[in-house]
């Protein structure tokens, strides 16, 4: 990755991982406070539960004038009586801890209930009750929270380091179309620059222009006209041009005539035979739609070939004796940047122009070819789809 992708990259782990983590805290302590509540909840009425149970013997041994007899003690409860006057008459209290009221508070470490069951009966005004259980249970909850907090925490990072891979990965695609097509088109300008360059300085050596000199840097003059046309396509596509019926063979005939110089040049033949049709399109547009085919046939031709152009009823058909399109890349020639080979050079922009002015202009558009053997491209400008 450059550097370009790899702050993109981190930016959004970041974002995923400071967005996630707030959200996995927010929902790890309102899980901790509920479930801190429902413990502390059940330990008030388990204390309340045995506070009422003490002053229930205490009250029923005041009544029947028997021996006061305290439930035996369970799972770390202590139990504490408190006179009238304020005295532990039995059990143990924290030092300093003088209840005067009903009340449920935390000691340390303990769980203190005070309860004024008793109704004074045996002089004894309240119960408490402890228990260190509620401390431990939440401790142990917290370490349960904790845990699950680092495993979702773990879990959540890969997530996010997963997540940005498969986010990136289509940018960085397109990050390496966007470098090839800088590269290809940097290489495609070289060639016509070189050739006028050479050109030119020859005519100027030679004092007089001849027929081949001029010939190249019609060549290149044409191609570097061809680049302009793609690129401000691509550049300014969202502008609408005003459409008219146009007599379509004029503009097919302009086209060929056009490719002519750089069809001779590489000794391949073209062979048209057109029929006048109307049809309501911008002039631009199909004579970049013919350009584009005309041109590709050409660069895909092997030297001494032929390509031949058919117009009939609507049907434009070109047929060329190239290198041909293997099964694999046929369906991926229409993408931007995507080249079916690197036989001759580039952009891998022209056909996706082809299939974007068929797609606006509703013209149907189908492809076959043989690998080594050629293609053959239909446009059809009738309603119904080519045959």
């Amino acid at each position: 990755m450059n550097s370009l992708e790899k702050k993109s990259f981190y930016s959004f782990v970041l974002l995923y991982i400071v967005s996630s983590l707030l959200f996995i805290l927010l929902s790890a302590y309102w899980y901790y406070s509920a479930q801190k509540s429902m413990l502390e909840s059940n330990e008030y009425y388990r204390l309340q539960h045995i506070a009422d149970s003490v002053s229930r013997e205490i009250i029923n041994a005041h009544m029947k004038g028997k021996e006061l007899v305290l439930p035996t003690s369970n799972d770390g409860v202590s139990v504490a009586l408190i006179s009238v006057d304020a005295k532990v008459t039995h059990g143990e209290i924290q030092e300093g801890f003088v209840p005067n009221r009903t009340e449920f508070v935390k000691q340390g470490k303990y769980s203190v209930l005070v309860s004024d069951a008793p109704q004074r009966h045996l002089d004894v005004r309240f119960v408490v009750v402890r228990s260190a259980a509620l401390s431990q249970q939440t401790k142990a909850l917290q370490q349960r929270v904790l845990g699950v907090i680092f495993v979702v925490v773990a879990i959540m990072i890969s997530l996010a380091w997963i997540l940005s891979k498969l986010f990136m990965r289509p940018l960085h695609q397109k990050i390496e179309q966007i470098e090839s097509f800088v590269h290809d088109t940097a290489h495609e300008l070289n060639t016509p620059i070189t050739a006028l360059s050479m050109s030119v300085s020859r005519a100027l050596k030679k004092a007089s222009y001849d027929e081949k000199i001029l010939k190249n840097i019609s060549i290149s003059t044409k191609q570097l006209f061809d680049i302009y046309t793609a690129l401000a396509y691509l550049s300014f596509e969202s502008k609408n041009e005003k459409a008219s019926a146009l007599e379509i063979s004029s503009i097919l005939t302009k086209s060929v005539a056009y490719y002519k110089e750089l069809s001779e040049s590489k000794k391949v033949s073209i062979s048209v035979e057109a029929e006048a049709f109307m049809f309501e399109i911008d002039e631009a547009k199909l004579s970049m739609l013919f350009g584009n085919l005309i041109s590709n046939a050409i660069k895909y031709s092997l030297p001494d070939s032929r390509i031949r152009i058919t117009l009939k009823e609507g049907i434009f058909t070109i047929i060329d004796q190239g290198i041909g399109i293997d099964k694999e890349s046929i369906e991926k020639i229409f993408e931007r940047y995507s080249r079916g080979t690197d036989y001759a050079g580039g952009f891998g922009i022209g056909l996706s122009i082809v299939r974007k002015i068929c797609q606006e202009q509703k013209i149907g558009l189908k492809v076959s070819s043989e690998k080594n053997r050629g293609s053959c491209f239909v446009l059809s400008f009738k309603a119904e789809e080519p045959k």
